[in-house]
C-alpha cells in the first residue's frame, strides 16, 4: 500500500472546539467537504484517489462524525464557511482548492465568497438550488429525529432514512414517482455510513437546514474562481447542478457516465484531477 492510499486521522484544536479530519498525500492542498448526513469517512474512496497527486484534507464538518457542532443555535452556511476558514488558519493553509458534495458544495461556494484570496479552484459535486416551496417542504420533513430512546426505535429510523435516500428523492416519498435511479450499496458501506451519522444523531440536522436555506441562486453568480460543476447520473441534485452551472461565470460542467448506480462507485477522480491540474 502506497503512502497515498493511507488517510491518517487527526484532530485540530481551534479556540472553542476541535475538528476531526482525514488527510493524506503531498503537494498542493485540496480540502474536501462531505455531504449531509455523514462524515469525511464517506469521502475516503475519492480522497484516496485524489491524494495520489496532491495533499487531501477531509474534515468532519461541525456537528458531524467526530467534530462537535458549532455554538450557533441555528447555523447558516456562512457559519460553516467561517468555521472552515478557522480550520485553514489553524493548519497554516494560506490557499487551497475546495471540493464539496451537496451540503459541502454550499460550504465550499460560500467559503470562496467570504475568503476569495484563500481559494484557488472550486469543485461542486451536486449542488442544491431549492425553490421556496422545496425549501419549506424539506425543512419540515427531511430530517427525522434521531434522538436516542429506550426502545431503540431511533436506530431503525436512522437506518431507513439512509437506505431510502439512496433510492428515493425525497427519501420519504417511498413511491415509484420518487425513484431517482440509485441502487443500494453493499451492506458494509451502509453500516459505515450509519455509524458516522449516529455519532452526531442530535446535531446532523443543523447543516441540512442551513443547506436548504442557502440562497445559492444569489450567491453563485458572485464567484469568480474557476469552478467545476458535476453530478453523478443518479444524483437527485443533477438537475439542480445543471442549473447552478448556468449561474457561475467561470464554470466547467462535467456530465459523468453511469456506473450502475453505486452512490460512491461513480468515481469522478479523473475529471476532478484534470480540472485542478489545468493552468
Amino acid at each position: 500500500m502506497s503512502q497515498a492510499d493511507v488517510l491518517k486521522r487527526a484532530f485540530v484544536d481551534l479556540p472553542d472546539r476541535q475538528v476531526h479530519l482525514r488527510q493524506g498525500g503531498e503537494g498542493a492542498p485540496l480540502v474536501m467537504l462531505h455531504a449531509s448526513p455523514g462524515a469525511s469517512a464517506q469521502l475516503a474512496p475519492l480522497a484516496r484517489q485524489l491524494a495520489k497527486g496532491r495533499r487531501v484534507i477531509a474534515p468532519d464538518t461541525p456537528g458531524h462524525g467526530d467534530s462537535p457542532a458549532l455554538s450557533v443555535a441555528q447555523p447558516e452556511i456562512a457559519d460553516y464557511a467561517r468555521g472552515l476558514i478557522e480550520l485553514l488558519d489553524a493548519m497554516g493553509l494560506d490557499k487551497v482548492d475546495l471540493y464539496g458534495s451537496h451540503t459541502g458544495a454550499a460550504i465550499a461556494a460560500e467559503t470562496a465568497l467570504l475568503a476569495p484570496e484563500r481559494v484557488r479552484k472550486v469543485v461542486l459535486d451536486g449542488f442544491g438550488l431549492f425553490s421556496p416551496q422545496e425549501r419549506d417542504e424539506y425543512l419540515a420533513n427531511y430530517t427525522p429525529s434521531l434522538k436516542p430512546d429506550l426502545s431503540g426505535a431511533y436506530l431503525q429510523t436512522a437506518f431507513m432514512f439512509l437506505r431510502d435516500q439512496l433510492v428515493y428523492w425525497p427519501w420519504y416519498g417511498r413511491s415509484a414517482a420518487h425513484l431517482h435511479g440509485g441502487t443500494l450499496p453493499p451492506p458494509a458501506v451502509l453500516h459505515s455510513w450509519l455509524v458516522e451519522v449516529l455519532k452526531a444523531a442530535e446535531t446532523y440536522h443543523l447543516a441540512y437546514g442551513a443547506a436548504f436555506r442557502y440562497p445559492g441562486a444569489e450567491r453563485l453568480p458572485k464567484i469568480s474562481h474557476p469552478v467545476l460543476a458535476l453530478a453523478r447520473p443518479n444524483d437527485p441534485l443533477l438537475p439542480h447542478t445543471r442549473a447552478a452551472a448556468e449561474l457561475l461565470p467561470n464554470v466547467t460542467y462535467a456530465a459523468l457516465a453511469s456506473d450502475g448506480g453505486d452512490p460512491w462507485g461513480a468515481d469522478p477522480a479523473t475529471v476532478i484531477e484534470a480540472f485542478l491540474s489545468a493552468d
